[in-house]
């Protein structure tokens, strides 16, 4: 479905447990996302790694120059989310302090017309394995009216010279991005590099706004 906006795009396809439905679209001008789709290796936390069946999957990175607990605070802040990410228009945490390995939390995003008769996707995500300022891996469902899809995603953050390199690697499975294996994965690489450039933004500009 082309002429859908990026950001509707990466609300449906970044959710922490991957979703996919929708046509794809450029990134901005100046996106310094890396993709790298189908690595030879995989990305873990703590020794788990995305769904190695799916056959929707990928993998990019980013450089963030920017302190570490600056950049994890933003993505593990999870009911601020919406402050930085357009597309999220609810995000709640349902469980309280840190984020944390059985954390979970729930938020809402708009999905834009599809062949389902959703028009919006509930995804409660869950925590399965954290490195404090390492890394970070959800699971779970994102279910709208005729829609279920699941997925996998995994965060790895390691100090660089220059700032932070954000590494993420996500996968999908379900029966509408099985059904078109090539544009679901197209709409998975625009959606996790949207999702990097938003976040490597704010990031640095909390931190040049700081040392200011």
């Amino acid at each position: 479905m082309p002429g859908i906006h990026r950001t509707h795009i990466r609300a449906l396809f970044t959710i922490p447990l991957a979703i996919g439905l929708v046509g794809a679209a450029a990134l901005p001008a100046g996106a310094t996302a890396s993709p790298a789709s189908r690595p030879a290796t995989s990305l873990t936390c703590r020794g788990a790694g995305v769904d190695p069946a799916a056959r929707v999957r990928h993998r990019t990175e980013i450089l963030i120059n920017a302190p570490l607990r600056t950049v994890w605070k933003l993505q593990t802040d999870v009911e601020r989310w919406p402050s930085w990410q357009a597309p999220v228009t609810t995000a709640e945490r349902l469980d309280r302090g840190p984020l944390r390995r059985g954390s979970a939390f729930r938020w809402t995003t708009p999905v834009p017309p599809n062949p389902t008769p959703a028009t919006r996707l509930e995804i409660t995500s869950t925590v399965e394995q954290l490195g404090y300022h390492s890394c970070i891996r959800w699971t779970g469902p994102a279910i709208g009216e005729g829609l279920h899809i699941d997925g996998v995603h995994v965060w790895n953050f390691t100090e660089v010279p220059g700032g932070v390199r954000v590494s993420t690697e996500e996968t999908h499975t379900g029966p509408q991005v099985d059904a078109d294996v090539p544009t679901a994965t197209a709409i998975l690489r625009q959606g996790l590099e949207g999702w990097l450039n938003d976040l490597k933004a704010t990031a640095e500009a909390r931190a040049h706004h700081r040392q200011a």
